[in-house]
Order: structure tokens, then C-alpha cells, then sequence
């Protein structure tokens, strides 16, 4: 239906940003907004934009403690100032100007995403600026101030949601949002990562699968590195499709990473812009079979900063907006000039890799003697008996 979709996003929210040097670098979204754009995916002809409203201290405070707000806000005035227990001032969160102002910025906008969707005013909405999936209650923790993704969620709770599935995407174990719905049955956690035994945060294996009072809620799929289209789609369709049917969502909240690229510098999976676009696609379908729909989508990591994150986001977003675009859709002229201004970069020509991913069925059978194979057999044997689901190929 026409409006079915939007995209939360105003250009102020690039004042996230932890200075020249670090990885987390704004550019990522606004190149993305500039490529989507370019290609009508956003825009007057393409998927909508709604500004993003500031958060509230209270809304904020959902999820997150009053004194490690005030140190954000403290280190937000005076960016020289470290408060390590807090993990803020650190080399992965280096304090800047405004960082309570940009990080309130985050969470409104995924909360307004959020808002739309369970008003009934779209069914698919994202926030590309969020997915900001390390922060705990009372801390900073992998670039990320507020846990947008984690007031999110709450706030649908508040709401009336009486279930919401999260499915986390990005290479690196969402530990945030599985920290803070830990013991909570209404939430259902899924993180496909590199495992914890080679990247940060060391979290996030097969055995750690939810509370006392939410056995099976927490469901972690720690991959090997080296993995590729191929098999990181296996994973996923051997784990994720089946638990999120039987869990029935009334919404299904998504992180978007795209940092598994075999470009990124900061992990060790090969998955290719074409694989990402897969796992997009079968997103958006689950959405529609198990929540009518209801979709929030949200950013995350990724640091190939002009490779990998604008191509990939892009696609993201004309997924939520219903009209996927094709993989050899060529980037526009004036977007690579951009890159070539400002970066003194080449960018890629097309939006695809070159590559058409495929996957083996996990009905097929197992290898025990793959380390993929074992890691999705574990993953699916600690949580699916929980569930309800036989965890046998």
C-alpha cells in the first residue's frame, strides 16, 4: 500500500561521530543517503524521510541508569574529561562535544521508527544512523553511547507489544540488546556473529541461551571466521526462520551490521554485498509471514566506509521500501565524483559484487566434521527443544 514505509532521518544525525580517526565514521550514513537518493530509493520518488525526534532523559532512562546519563552528559561538555568506569573517554568511545545530545538523537530516531509502526502508519520503517547494539545500562561499549535498539523494544513493550523478535545480523555477538532481555520471555535475541573466541566482544556462544524465567530466548550462532555467503546463509536459514515462526512476533526489529563483508577491516567473516542483500530479503519476508508485516530496521556496524556500508544500506533500504533494487544496478555518476571530491577515492561501479549466493539446506543433512556445520548444530540443540522445535536436521 502506498506509505507502507519510511526511513527515520534528518542530516543532524551524523553528529554521532568520534572524531577523524576513528572507525564509526558519520560518512557511512551520510554516503548512504546520498547513494539512496541518487538511485530514488529515498527521496520524492522513493521510500520517505520523517525527522527524527529527540529522546527524552525518561525514555532514555528505560533502559539506561541516571548516573551513567550524567556522565555522558559530562563528558559530552567536556570531551577531555575520561570516565573509564562508565566506558566513556576511551580509545573505542572517545568523548565528543554533544554526545548525550547526538547519542538522544539515536534513540529518538529508532523509537520514532518504532512509533510509526505500531501506530499503524507504515508497516516497515528504518533508522540507518542506529543499531547501536554493544551499549549496557550502565555503560558505553563497542562505539555505542545509548542502546537505541534496546529503548526501542521497550518502549513497543510499553506499548502493548506482547512479543518482539530481534535479530541481529552484524559481525560482531549483540550483547546489548541480549544483556538487557535476558530473563525476559517477551524477547526473543538472535545474534549470527564471528565468534567470541576470535573478535570483540568475546561473548555470544551457543550455550548462553536466556534467563531463568526466559529459557531458549537467547539464541547466539558464533560463526567461524573465514565464513562466506554460502555458509553464513546456511546458518541463518537453519536457525532463524524456524524459532522466529514459532515465537509469532507482533514485531520483528532487525540489526544491520554489514561489517561481515569480506572487505571490512575490522573482523574475519567473506560475505558479499549480494550475500547481505539475501539476508535482507529473507528479513523482509519473515516479517511479512510472522508479524503482518511489522518490520523496524536499523544500521550497526561496518567500517569498509565506501566499499560496503552506502551499497549494502542501500539495498537495506529499498528492501523496507518495497522495491528492491537489481544487483547490477550501476552507482550513479554524481556519487562516485562525490567520493572522488571528498576522499580522494574510487567507488564501486555497480551495486552488486558479481556474485549469486546460494546455500545447502540444513534439511539435507550435517557435516560434524565442518566447524560451520558444528557451530549451527549446537546453536540449534541448546535453544530449539526450549522452543518447541526438534533440533534435528
Amino acid at each position: 500500500m502506498p506509505g507502507s514505509a519510511c526511513v527515520v532521518f534528518d542530516p543532524s544525525l551524523t553528529e554521532y561521530d568520534f572524531g577523524p580517526h576513528h572507525p564509526m565514521s558519520p560518512l557511512r550514513v551520510d554516503l548512504t543517503i546520498r547513494l539512496s537518493d541518487e538511485l530514488d530509493v529515498t527521496g520524492p520518488k522513493g521510500l520517505p524521510k520523517v525527522d527524527a525526534p529527540m529522546a527524552s532523559d525518561e525514555l532514555v532512562g528505560t533502559v539506561h541508569t541516571e548516573e551513567y546519563m550524567a556522565a555522558v552528559r559530562r563528558v559530552g561538555d567536556d570531551p577531555h574529561r575520561v570516565e573509564e568506569e562508565f566506558g566513556l573517554g576511551t580509545a573505542d568511545n572517545p568523548a565528543f562535544k554533544g554526545m548525550h545530545h547526538a547519542s538522544a538523537h539515536v534513540v529518538g530516531a529508532s523509537v520514532e521508527a518504532a512509533r510509526r509502526i505500531w501506530a499503524g502508519d507504515v508497516l516497515h520503517a528504518a533508522n540507518i544512523s542506529g543499531g547501536l547494539h554493544h551499549a549496557m545500562p550502565g555503560n558505553a561499549s563497542g562505539f555505542c553511547v545509548y542502546n537505541d535498539i534496546a529503548v526501542a523494544i521497550r518502549w513497543l513493550l510499553n506499548q502493548g507489544a506482547k512479543k518482539i523478535a530481534y535479530v541481529d545480523v552484524d559481525v560482531h555477538h549483540g550483547d546489548g540488546v541480549e544483556s538487557i532481555f535476558y530473563d525476559d520471555p517477551r524477547v526473543l535475541t538472535i545474534s549470527l556473529h564471528e565468534t567470541g573466541q576470535m573478535l570483540f566482544p568475546g561473548t555470544g556462544f551457543p550455550t548462553d541461551t536466556g534467563g531463568r524465567n526466559a529459557p531458549g530466548s537467547a539464541v547466539n550462532v558464533a560463526l567461524p571466521p573465514g565464513t562466506s555467503d554460502a555458509g553464513w546463509l546456511r546458518a541463518f536459514h537453519a536457525v532463524v526462520p524456524p524459532l522466529v515462526r514459532e515465537f509469532a512476533p507482533d514485531v520483528l526489529v532487525t540489526q544491520h551490521g554489514c561489517d561481515s563483508h569480506i572487505e571490512d577491516p575490522l573482523a574475519h567473516l567473506m560475505l558479499t554485498v549480494d550475500g547481505q542483500r539475501a539476508a535482507y530479503l529473507a528479513l523482509h519476508d519473515l516479517a511479512h509471514e510472522v508479524s503482518d508485516g511489522r518490520w523496524l530496521a536499523v544500521g550497526g556496524g561496518g567500517y569498509a566506509i565506501v566499499d560496503v556500508v552506502p551499497r549494502a544500506w542501500t539495498h537495506l533500504l529499498a528492501i523496507v521500501g518495497g522495491a528492491p533494487l537489481d544487483p547490477h544496478t550501476p552507482t550513479p555518476e554524481g556519487w562516485r565524483s562525490h567520493i572522488q571530491t571528498v576522499l580522494g577515492q574510487s567507488a564501486p561501479f555497480r551495486m552488486t559484487d558479481g556474485r549469486t549466493p546460494a546455500y545447502r539446506d540444513w534439511s539435507t543433512g550435517y557435516d560434524p566434521s565442518t566447524w560451520l556445520d558444528r557451530a549451527i548444530h549446537a546453536t540449534r540443540e541448546a535453544t530449539f527443544p526450549a522452543n518447541g522445535l526438534d533440533f534435528m536436521p
